[in-house]
């Protein structure tokens, strides 16, 4: 079976983007420093099963008290 480089290319792109977007908004609830959680799963995208377990690490970790939340 042959794979087209294009269409992997594609798939990566694909993943970048949408792992990217995921983790950056879970990094919002979850981390204080959302823009460095979304640059790792941009990062680890590039290969999608790291990324992807990337954001199941991200689901499973506790939100972060805001402080309308501590009393």
């Amino acid at each position: 079976m042959n794979i087209s480089a294009t269409l992997f290319g594609q798939f990566i792109v694909a993943s970048v983007v949408i792992i990217g977007i995921s983790s950056y908004l879970l990094g919002k609830r979850k981390t204080n420093t959302p823009r460095l959680a979304g640059l790792i799963g941009v990062l680890l995208a590039f290969m999608p099963p790291l990324g992807f377990i990337y954001l199941a690490c991200m689901v499973l970790k506790n939100d972060v008290p805001t402080p309308a939340t501590q009393d």
